[in-house]
């Protein structure tokens, strides 16, 4: 993988890169998530070794691999889960690295997880409206006082259009009132995309979005995030249905013992005997 820092401009006209929109690294310049040698380890154990990639903006980008490749833990170090023990992290610019789950949130960086970490005893509605940043409710002083009180109100009306809007998205609008607790496994993978979606991400890291849903709702799950990223925004997926990733991916990263194998598209991938060897261990 070429040098992820930028280099320095040359004085003059633009180069033919730059008029193209990508740097003399060979990269597109427009690449929100720059992951530069990641390391992380437990104990004696290396959980990542040294990976980099980059994702472009508005792509849908897979990251695949065996289990214990590294895949959830390089998840983890770039939302602030985990504090890498080497490397950066750099989101639309800015270094991330490091910084708590909340303050990587608040910047537009948004995961889902493997297992849906929904508020089982809120209802759906109650979940979604949870979710938006900056709210004025949140201050004791606006949500008590008389003078500030108007603010809060006309904020949540708001927010219950917004989040009307996003349950109809998903066409779980008619379980607004049930409980959270009380869904299916594939109900909650779509709580759990719709509630992301109300923090107003700029990306989306989805952790195996689709385990444990069947086939119907993951079709309904696939609609949504391609119209998402139609829409302009930008997503990185774990995935262990290689179907779904060769299908809808149109770039691949392959990670294998905590670092990254290969890159490419999916015929890239389907074709690069490493990556066969390592993980898929026959005819993709």
């Amino acid at each position: 993988m070429s040098d992820a820092s930028s280099p320095d401009a040359s004085a003059g006209e633009p180069t033919e890169e730059a008029a193209a929109g990508t740097s003399t690294t060979g990269e597109p310049e427009a690449t929100p998530l720059r992951v530069e040698g990641l390391e992380k380890r437990f104990g004696g154990i290396t959980a990542v070794d040294g990976a980099s990639f980059v994702v472009e903006e508005e792509s849908l980008t897979g990251l695949i691999g065996p289990n214990g490749a590294g895949k959830s833990t390089t998840f983890n170090c770039i939302t602030g889960i985990h504090r890498p023990d080497g490397g950066r992290v750099t989101f639309e610019g800015e270094d991330v690295t490091g910084l708590r789950p909340h303050a990587i949130a608040n910047r537009g960086l948004v995961r889902t997880f493997q297992i849906a970490r929904e508020l089982d005893e809120m209802t759906v509605l109650e979940n979604l409206m949870l979710a938006p940043r900056g709210q004025v409710g949140e201050n004791l002083g606006y949500a008590v006082l008389p003078g500030l009180r108007d603010q809060v109100v006309e904020q949540e009306t708001d927010l219950r259009e917004a989040v009307w809007e996003t349950l109809e998205f998903f066409e779980i609008d008619h379980l607004a009132g049930e409980y959270a607790g009380n869904l299916s496994g594939g109900q909650r993978k779509l709580l759990e995309l719709a509630r992301a979606l109300m923090v107003e991400p700029d990306m989306l890291l989805l952790d195996e979005p689709f385990a444990g849903v069947n086939p119907t709702l993951e079709e309904k799950l696939l609609d949504r995030i391609h119209q998402l990223r139609e829409e302009g925004l930008t997503f990185l997926l774990v995935e262990h249905d290689m179907d779904v990733i060769m299908e809808n991916c149109e770039h691949i990263i392959v990670m294998h013992q905590g670092t990254v194998l290969a890159e490419g598209d999916a015929d890239d991938i389907r074709s690069d005997e490493r990556v066969i060897d390592a993980y898929l261990g026959g005819e993709v």
